[in-house]
């Protein structure tokens, strides 16, 4: 199985049963995700270097208008797709096996959570993985320590307020926030 193979089982949708070819390959590039990551989070690093080392996380080249402020952390990296203008601050952990699109002149706060993997319910199956996408459309920004869960779009223009859990899709310019998020107004 190839790495774009991998990519279109998992967002596809597909179960990731544990041990299986598909979980194992998974488990391969995540460990690629920590040696790149290890790199960027190990000191200074400019802007455009930077920009390279993220793209070789993704697998795919960065806007040089890309911002991304270490410590980060990625858990797969290969499914993660950022637009121009977007920036990334300090303490994110992106869990991207379900794939994670991030739009143009998004802004994601520090310590940011974007989980796109569920654990199954039965507790002899809990190990297999269900990988769901997350979408950040143009514009949003996503307040400091914010937790967006598998299978989520958070609409353009919106706000996701700091701390808040996102557990379903945000319509555009709204803003939302607490634990679940809910609409607190429209922009």
């Amino acid at each position: 199985m190839t790495l774009y193979e991998l990519i279109a089982f998992m967002n596809a949708g597909k179960i990731l049963v544990k041990d299986s070819e598909e979980f194992n390959l998974m488990a391969e590039y995540s460990e690629e995700a920590k040696k790149i990551t290890a790199r960027l989070n190990s000191g200074y690093h400019a802007p455009s270097d930077i920009c390279k080392i993220f793209s070789e996380l993704t697998g795919k080249e960065v806007s040089p208008t890309f911002s991304l402020f270490a410590p980060f952390n990625a858990d797969f990296g290969k499914n993660i797709t950022v637009g121009e203008n977007v920036t990334i601050n300090a303490g994110c952990k992106f869990q991207d096996q379900g794939g994670i699109v991030i739009d143009d002149g998004a802004l994601i706060g520090h310590n940011v959570v974007l989980a796109t993997l569920n654990h199954e319910f039965a507790p002899e199956k809990r190990g297999n993985l269900i990988p769901k996408g997350i979408h950040i459309c143009k514009n949003v920004w996503i307040g400091s320590n914010a937790t967006i869960l598998a299978g989520v779009t958070v609409g353009e223009n919106s706000i996701v307020a700091a701390g808040a859990v996102v557990t379903k899709d945000v319509p555009a310019n709204t803003v939302v926030g607490g634990v679940p998020a809910k609409i607190i107004k429209e922009i």
